[in-house]
């Protein structure tokens, strides 16, 4: 098992059609939701979104875990449905990542972070043929070198702009390899057709995510190289959010969601067949799989201010946004219902 450090992972480089979208269509249908998007939630309810992966099916559960109110969970595409559909008002709180948080403050997009939920869930693989070692930096520079000489750099692919994108661009970094110069960074936006690139050749290294990267290794596609955590930006992959209306509109409903929120994540961290079960139950994962990809996932409620601000400006260096949101990404991070919900000090919480 990964040695658990701190907690840090999806959203596409196509978030500019996401904000087009926002932009011209707020009211429509999301990822097929149409339940979710037509509902208004009264004051003793919630409406709760969340994405269709291994992280995030767990959040089906919220519901089990909350008492004093409704919460009708949907589950949706991807992260960008989910944020549309909040920012749009079709939902009172989402499922989103990280990055999704810090994009959509840089769109202006009024967001407030109130809970954790799972982190992890990057890896870097490397086709069978590649004669690469795991974790063998030095051999990756002189792979990358040989290429660069022969006049073809060594290519690497990824579903640019998520998280895997950014946690691997970071790391390369950080070991002094240059994703521009010294590498032919390629985008294939659906994980799912990872496993087929690496395994036909098209590519030598694919940064990926749970569960497609056990899959792939599970299926001898491809084997590991590296889990790229050293970065500031650590694992950090999932953040609940909401909108400061809501807040102010439902204010005991939220402490309500994110108490059951805190208490899944208990649950998942005490008893990891529930997350197998769910998985089981929402996709085609084999148990093998299932088991494989939590290996690499950390239930995680709490906030982590210092990496989320590392996210921040990463995700600017690398022109993955267009202004400096670190003031904004701290000031809307509301700590108060985790606070209440565990009993911690927003210290203790990550702040």
């Amino acid at each position: 098992m990964l040695n658990r450090s701190r907690n840090r992972v999806g959203l596409w480089a196509t978030v500019v059609g996401l904000v087009l979208l926002l932009l011209t269509a707020c009211g429509g249908d999301q990822g097929g939701q149409a339940d979710a998007s037509s509902e208004v939630s009264t004051a003793d309810s919630i409406t709760l979104g969340y994405a269709t992966c291994a992280h995030c099916l767990p959040m089906s559960l919220t519901p089990d875990y909350v008492e004093d109110i409704d919460v009708e969970a949907t589950s949706f595409a991807s992260g960008n449905d989910v944020l549309t559909a909040l920012v749009s008002g079709s939902l009172d709180v989402a499922q989103v990542t990280y990055l999704h948080y810090i994009t959509a403050l840089d769109k202006g997009f009024d967001l407030v972070a109130i809970s954790g939920q799972i982190n992890g869930g990057s890896e870097i693989v490397v086709g069978n043929d590649v004669p690469l070692e795991a974790d063998d930096w030095d051999g990756f520079k002189e792979l990358i070198e040989e290429h660069k000489q022969s006049g073809e750099k060594f290519r690497v692919a990824a579903s640019r702009g998520n998280a895997q994108d950014i946690h691997m661009r970071g790391e390369f970094m950080l070991h002094g390899i240059d994703p521009v110069e010294d590498l032919e960074i390629i985008n294939i936006a659906n994980p799912a057709d990872h496993a087929s690139a690496l395994e036909s050749g098209e590519v030598d290294m694919i940064s990926t995510v749970e569960p497609f990267a056990s899959q792939i290794r599970l299926s001898e596609a491809g084997k590991h190289f590296v889990y790229p955590y050293e970065q500031d930006a650590g694992n950090l992959t999932n953040l609940i959010v909401t909108r400061s209306d809501v807040i102010e509109e439902k204010e005991d409903a939220i402490y309500e969601v994110v108490d059951g929120v805190v208490n899944l994540v208990d649950g998942l961290e005490a008893d990891p067949e529930l997350w197998v079960d769910v998985l089981g139950e929402n996709t085609s994962l084999s148990e093998e799989v299932s088991r494989e990809a939590l290996e690499n996932s950390f239930p995680d409620y709490q906030m982590h201010l210092e990496e989320t601000l590392a996210i921040a400006n990463m995700m600017e260096e690398l022109n993955y946004i267009q202004s400096d949101v670190t003031e904004e990404a701290e000031a809307n991070m509301d700590y108060r219902f985790i606070e209440q919900a565990t009993g911690k000090s927003a210290e203790e919480l990550g702040k």
